[in-house]
C-alpha cells in the first residue's frame, strides 16, 4: 500500500515537471521568437478549480474550456469595438457580457471574466494578433490545463475528474 503511494506521488511530481518543460519549450523557443504570451493570470484561478476543486460544477472541462474561450471571444470583440474610445467602459461591458453569456450558455467559469477584461486591457503587440489571444493563450492553456488535470485527478482513488463531461 505505501509502495503504490509512493508511485503516485513520484507520478505526480513527474507530470508537474513535465508541465513546466512544456510551458517552457514553449515560452523560449515558439513564442518568444513571435513576441506572444503563454500565461495569463486568469489561469492560476482555473488551475485552482481544476487541481483542487475538481469535483466542482466550476471546474468541469464544458465550463472550463467552454467558459474560457467564450469570455476570450467577447473580450476581443469589445476590444475592437470601443476600446478606442474608452477602455474602461469596453473592459466593464466585456466582463458583464462574458457574463451573462456563461450563464446563457451554461458554461459559467469564474476565472472567464478575468479572460475577457485582460483582452481588452491588454494590448496586442503584433497587429495580427487580435484574435490570436482566443487560441494563444487561453484555448491552448485551457486544453494543456485539462489534460493534466485529467491526469492528476485520476491518479487517486479518492477523486475522479471530470464528473461530467458535459
Amino acid at each position: 500500500m505505501l509502495l503504490r503511494y509512493i508511485i503516485i506521488y513520484l507520478l505526480r511530481k513527474n507530470i508537474y515537471y513535465s508541465q513546466t518543460h512544456i510551458t517552457l519549450f514553449a515560452r523560449f523557443f515558439v513564442l518568444f521568437s513571435r513576441d506572444l504570451t503563454f500565461l495569463i493570470g486568469s489561469l492560476g484561478a482555473s488551475a485552482v478549480l481544476a487541481y483542487a476543486a475538481p469535483s466542482s460544477p466550476l471546474a468541469q472541462p464544458r465550463n472550463f474550456i467552454g467558459g474560457n474561450l467564450l469570455s476570450a471571444l467577447i473580450g476581443c470583440l469589445w476590444r475592437l469595438s470601443i476600446n478606442h474610445l474608452d477602455r474602461a467602459t469596453a473592459a466593464a461591458f466585456a466582463v458583464s457580457t462574458s457574463i451573462a453569456a456563461m450563464q446563457f450558455t451554461e458554461t459559467v467559469h469564474p476565472p472567464g471574466g478575468a479572460i475577457a477584461l485582460i483582452a481588452v486591457i491588454t494590448e496586442p503587440t503584433l497587429p495580427w494578433a487580435n484574435f490570436l489571444y482566443i487560441f494563444i493563450p487561453v484555448l491552448s492553456a485551457s486544453m494543456i490545463m485539462l489534460i493534466l488535470a485529467l491526469l492528476i485527478n485520476n491518479l487517486s482513488n479518492y477523486r475522479t475528474y471530470p464528473v461530467r463531461w458535459w
